[in-house]
């Protein structure tokens, strides 16, 4: 009863009161709300973080926010693409509403960068290395290039890529580079996640050759809302690839909008067929839908495209036919060259056999999602990925009458043009849960990716079939697939200096590389045999046997008849693949800011594959802000590239056009037995140095970067130049043994993937921006330059086995590849002038010279530099119907022409050359666009 008592003392009663009251008072709460406007329009979905009660929330349709808070302080951090971020201190009384409204302040997205870091987004003057941030969803409006490697091959002097032509795959899957290196030296990222590779390896004479590239065509403009170009070397950061620098696609997040479009164009010009050629068609649409109502959206893009073929060769000058094609004028032919006789005996020209040396033909579309959930208010659910499917066709050097052992006069009794077939099939997925966590950032993701291509012969034939030969083939294809996981920790330190960020990481990452065999037609030698005996009369018996080594089927000419499916022979069993590999990396990277002007940052990265071993690679940077103007940045590191899987596994015969003439090459893997016989090693990584250092000048309306580099690279992958055996009687027995087992892949000469070279690359970039108000309008106007040099250092890495062939094992066109044969100094000076609702762009860029790769010293040749001027005028017809008419290459501009006589000529095909390319030779292309935002 005491203890009753003294609970219902009026004293403790008293006490408990006043607890509970001031309890009641402490969590008393205040409405905070306003409305978010820019230019006088209100915002939907901005974004709004309360920090200190670590709430969040976006504006509804009318802009509206609000937060139900205690305390007598809030702090807003504001943030929206396209405009500055803010971030407010507001006092609060409590249980008394509060509003407050806010201006947003308009800001370009090329300030905002966020590659290269991992600590908060900055502006890219204020990057500790150089960063290119190029607005997709604006450039699109005003630019008739409607490809991602197009587009950025005009507005980014130091990235690369034109269309091949006559390359097989590569037709279809354009290669692309920074800073003149390798298309596999450039690591891709799809909103910073790695992003799989194409399943083909580049293997014909374009530049890249021997390398395995990333296909950014397959991502649709109507995807992409800015894309980051990191043009330094980090792989510490990043892991393989990255030793040119990393693109990073941004997708697109918009909810507010509905955006379609479509571009129609083609080529007119002098060279032109009918002046008029090459049409294309792109149809593009984008829009978004909120999740919720805070901050989860999913945004979907798709288009449609469509391309013809264009055709540049004016007539063939090789023989057309010889005196077996006319035996009644020549009863005992010799192959004697009759073609002009022949043809105006037949009321022919020689336009009339010529190849397709131009575009390839394309058609096919794209699906991509972005999506955001949030899950609770510290952690939100992520997807994004999408599907492109493009059918296309190329065409092959054509099979003249007079070649008599690759075609059957019956089925063709004018030669024909083969047509090269792809089916390309892209799939990506990526999915992953972020969140905070005791102040950590935590992101673990899970990024798939799949490139499928399957080709077909077709309008061609297998010759040791006869007339029993079928005119279509197929061939088998590429299969790979990339999956990659991550868990990467960051967090900001505010209290430590000026503020530490610590980030670390792992990675596990799984490939499988497939080579599928096609049917026996496209790739077998029907006339091959193998001899089990004699007759009576002592003529051999013999029985049918691909892997024979007595030809039974012989042309006219005493030659025997080529074997599979003429241009792009099928892959054969024994060419088939399905090899796996995986990696497993760590990371730590940590960014001082020791004050708010100096910034130094650091990374470290391990990496173990399984194939081929460990590699360990850091990375140092430095900011510093001199003044309100000037600051002055600089980076060294290390850096690798993994061999690919491609380059460990890929094996095939193909066609190849080498100083004029077309020959049937073989590709072996590194532990075959040509191989084993040259010496060729296993392969290894490699291995890079890079050193960067500039100055960025902001004076407002102008800003300026200027950035110095220097990349070593070390152990770099070659595709080597063409061995071939012999069976001379004087031969060696190696030689002799090479030419067995050429014979038995159909081949007359080999080749290999190997590391064999070092390098050094150095170079100087430039950037600068000016913004005017002129008037009622704007204008901006950008001046960029690239100028860079590639070299290779000390003697070529060959084995003893291989002594006296250094020149074959790195040949003269693959040295001209790797160092000018594409531009060493690129120059865009741009200018784009808006005034209500009419826009003007006008862009000139300088590619300068290059050099065509050929073994021939006689054919050497240097393709001077050229000025390539684009225009475009636009003009919103309604509030959200636009219309632009420009064109490319408005005056008709083509590269230097190649020399008559000259290899990189041939018998006509390339009145351009193909191996060293600055801007395509397709001359001007005009263009319309229809734009329509909802």
């Amino acid at each position: 009863m005491k203890h009753y008592y003294k609970l219902l003392n009026p004293k403790t009663l008293l006490s408990a009161l006043f607890i509970l009251l001031g309890t009641s008072l402490s969590y008393a709460q205040s409405l905070l709300k306003g409305t978010i406007r820019a230019n006088g329009e209100v915002r939907s979905h901005v974004s709004i973080k309360e920090t200190i009660s670590n709430q969040t929330t976006q504006t509804d349709e009318q802009g509206n926010y609000k937060f139900q808070l205690t305390g007598n302080k809030a702090l807003l951090e504001i943030s929206h693409i396209g405009f500055k971020g803010q971030s407010l201190a507001i006092d609060l009384i409590a249980q008394q509403d509060k509003t407050v409204d806010i201006e947003l302040a308009a800001q370009s997205l090329e300030e905002v960068v966020v590659i290269g870091s991992r600590a908060e987004a900055r502006s890219n003057l204020q990057t500790t290395a150089p960063v290119d941030i190029i607005d997709i969803r604006a450039l699109t409006k005003d630019v008739g290039q409607v490809s991602i490697n197009q587009i950025l091959n005009y507005v980014a002097p130091s990235f690369n890529s034109n269309t091949q032509v006559i390359s097989d795959g590569t037709d279809h899957i354009d290669p692309a580079s920074l800073r003149g290196l390798g298309p596999d030296q450039v690591l891709v990222l799809v909103n910073g996640k790695r992003r799989h590779t194409t399943s083909v390896v580049n293997i014909n004479g374009t530049f890249g050759k021997g390398s395995v590239g990333t296909d950014l065509n397959a991502i649709p403009t109507a995807a992409i809302k800015k894309i980051e170009i990191l043009r330094d070397g980090a792989a510490a950061q990043y892991g393989s690839d990255a030793i040119a620098g990393v693109i990073n696609i941004v997708l697109e997040d918009n909810v507010e909008e509905f955006r379609a479009s479509a571009t129609y164009g083609g080529f007119a010009s002098k060279n032109a067929e009918n002046s008029y050629d090459g049409e294309s068609l792109q149809a593009n649409a984008n829009f978004g839908l909120p999740i919720g109502k805070n901050g989860g959206f999913i945004n979907l893009s798709g288009s449609y495209d469509r391309r013809k073929p264009t055709n540049r060769q004016k007539e063939f000058t090789g023989t057309i036919f010889s005196d077996y094609n006319n035996p009644a004028d020549y009863p005992n032919p010799t192959g004697v060259d009759i073609t002009n006789a022949e043809l105006e005996r037949r009321g022919l020209s020689r336009g009339d056999f010529v190849s397709r040396i131009g575009q390839a033909e394309t058609k096919g579309g794209s699906l991509f999602y972005n999506a955001k959930i949030p899950l609770t208010e510290k952690a939100e659910f992520y997807s994004f990925g999408g599907l492109n499917y493009r059918s296309g066709e190329s065409a092959a050097f054509r099979r003249q009458p007079a070649q008599l052992t690759q075609n059957i006069a019956s089925i063709y009794p004018l030669g024909y043009l083969p047509i090269i077939g792809t089916e390309n099939q892209d799939q990506s997925l990526a999915a992953g849960i972020r969140g905070t966590f005791q102040e950590w950032d935590v992101d673990f993701s899970n990024s798939y990716g799949r490139n499928k291509i399957d080709f077909q012969t077709r309008n061609s034939l297998n010759a040791s079939l006869l007339a029993a030969s079928p005119t279509t083939f197929d061939d088998g294809g590429y299969r790979f697939t990339q999956n990659t996981t991550n868990l990467d920790l960051n967090r900001h330190f505010n209290d430590a200096l000026a503020g530490i960020n610590v980030a670390f990481g792992v990675e596990h990452r799984f490939e499988n590389y497939q080579i599928v065999a096609g049917e026996e037609a496209s790739y077998l030698d029907y006339g091959k045999a193998i001899q089990i005996g004699v007759d009576a009369n002592n003529n051999p018996i013999t029985i049918p046997s691909a892997t024979g080594n007595i030809q039974t089927l012989f042309a006219e000419n005493g030659s025997p008849y080529a074997s599979g499916a003429q241009a792009f022979g099928g892959f054969r069993p024994d060419n088939a693949v399905n090899e796996n590999r995986s990696s497993v990396g760590a990371y730590t990277d940590v960014e001082l800011n020791f004050t708010d002007k100096w910034l130094l940052t650091g990374a470290l990265r391990f990496e173990n594959y399984s194939d081929f071993g460990s590699t360990l690679n850091w990375k140092v940077s430095s900011r510093y802000i001199i003044d309100d103007i000037f600051t002055v940045r600089a980076a060294a590191s290390t850096g690798f590239r993994a061999p690919s899987l491609h380059q460990r596994y890929f094996n095939a015969t193909s066609s190849l056009f080498i100083d004029g003439e077309i020959i049937n090459s073989g590709t072996f893997t590194n532990d075959s037995r040509p191989a084993q016989l040259l010496g060729i090693p296993a392969l290894k990584q490699e291995s890079s140095r890079s050193y960067s250092a500039g100055v960025t000048a902001n004076f407002g309306k102008v800003k300026i970067t200027a950035d110095g580099y220097y990349i070593r690279i070390d152990d770099r992958i070659i595709y080597t130049g063409n061995f071939s055996g012999s069976n001379a009687a004087n031969a060696s027995p190696q030689d002799k043994e090479i030419y067995n087992l050429l014979n038995q892949a159909n081949a007359s000469s080999a080749r290999f993937f190997a590391n064999a070279i070092d390098t050094e690359t150095k170079g100087i970039d430039v950037v600068i921006t000016y913004n005017e108000k002129i008037g009622r309008g704007n204008l901006r106007t950008d001046l960029s330059g690239t100028f860079v040099k590639t070299n290779i250092l000390g003697a070529v890495k060959a084995s003893p086995a291989l002594a006296g062939k250094e020149n074959t094992y790195f040949d003269r066109a693959s040295r001209i590849y790797l160092e000018s044969a594409v531009p060493r100094t690129k120059v865009n000076l741009s200018f784009n002038y808006s005034i209500d609702r009419f826009n003007v762009f006008l862009r000139n860029v300088y590619f300068g010279a290059v050099d065509g790769a050929t073994n021939v010293e006689a054919d050497y040749q240097t393709f001077s530099g050229k000025v390539i001027t684009d225009l475009s005028l636009s003009y919103g017809i309604l509030k959200n119907l636009r219309f632009t008419l420009g064109a490319n290459n408005l005056l008709d501009i083509y590269p230097a022409e190649t020399r008559a006589g000259s290899s990189l000529r041939g018998a006509g095909y390339f009145p351009y050359s193909r191996t060293g390319q600055q801007f395509g030779f397709n001359g001007r292309y005009v263009f319309t666009r229809l734009a329509l935002t909802l």
